[in-house]
């Protein structure tokens, strides 16, 4: 029987941060991920800085946690790490309404997501 692998863990030069909560839609927010996907952190960050989407500053801020979390929790070189993975999940939908014409209601959906980032530290071709 083969080993299952648990995608709550993860390998030893691997480190990753989830931001839960963002208001805006999946849809939105993975525009943003599919930006930084397979990116060194040092480009991934600067073209985060510099995206007009509203949204790149939380997505920056969780790649600077997963930044942290590989420097501090696994001892991984910052230089050399790489956006591995960057995915989008859906969160809770807010339901609101609007009244509309001839008695009828206009069903406002706000919904909210999530984005686990994961980065690897890749050791450089020489």
């Amino acid at each position: 029987m083969g080993q299952v692998k648990n995608p709550r863990r993860v390998a030893e030069n691997e480190a990753m941060a989830k931001t839960r909560m963002l208001r805006t839609s999946p849809q939105k927010l993975n525009l943003v991920a599919a930006l930084i996907r397979g990116k060194k952190v040092e480009r991934a960050l600067s073209e985060l800085t510099f995206s007009k989407k509203r949204i790149a500053l939380d997505v920056r801020k969780c790649l600077q946690s997963a930044i942290a979390n590989a420097e501090n929790n696994h001892n991984l070189d910052v230089d050399e790490l790489v956006v591995a993975e960057a995915y989008v999940g859906k969160n809770l939908v807010m339901k609101r309404g609007k009244p509309r014409a001839r008695g009828r209601f206009g069903r406002i959906n706000k919904p909210f997501s999530e984005i686990t980032i994961k980065v690897r530290q890749v050791e450089e071709q020489a």
